[in-house]
């Protein structure tokens, strides 16, 4: 059975009242965004989708007029005997007073738009420079 490697990143009245939760500063958000996640790069890889549709959530609903109170996002995935992904879902908790209609189609739009998973879906060469500037 393999491992899963989950994070959550939380924004606003969702934010994690974890102690050991990190903060960071967050353009959308006085209070930060708070990342529950160990310091491996499967987490971080889950870290970087996970935010990127947390900054993405509150960009759209901007843009769509969706008043957003808090944003919680879960993102989790696997790796086979070779290190190669599995795969990588994430879970949505919105606090918000919008209809269900104008969140259904926020989350669509972010589902779409999301910089990080669109480049995780596609693919994408990493390779090594040979000097590190």
């Amino acid at each position: 059975m393999s491992q899963t490697y989950a994070v959550v990143v939380a924004a606003g009245s969702l934010r994690s009242p974890e102690p050991d939760a990190t903060t960071v500063p967050h353009r959308w958000t006085a209070q930060g965004v708070t990342i529950e996640a160990p310091f491996t790069g499967a987490h971080l890889l889950h870290t970087a989708v996970a935010g990127c549709v947390l900054n993405d959530l509150y960009r759209e609903a901007d843009r769509l007029g969706v008043v957003l109170h808090g944003v919680r996002v879960a993102a989790r995935g696997g790796f086979d005997g070779s290190w190669a992904s599995t795969g990588i879902t994430y879970a949505v908790d919105l606090d918000t007073p919008s209809a269900s209609e104008d969140v259904e189609r926020l989350l669509a739009v972010v589902d779409d738009v999301a910089e990080i998973p669109r480049a995780v879906r596609a693919g994408a060469s990493v390779t090594r420079a040979t000097t590190s500037s």
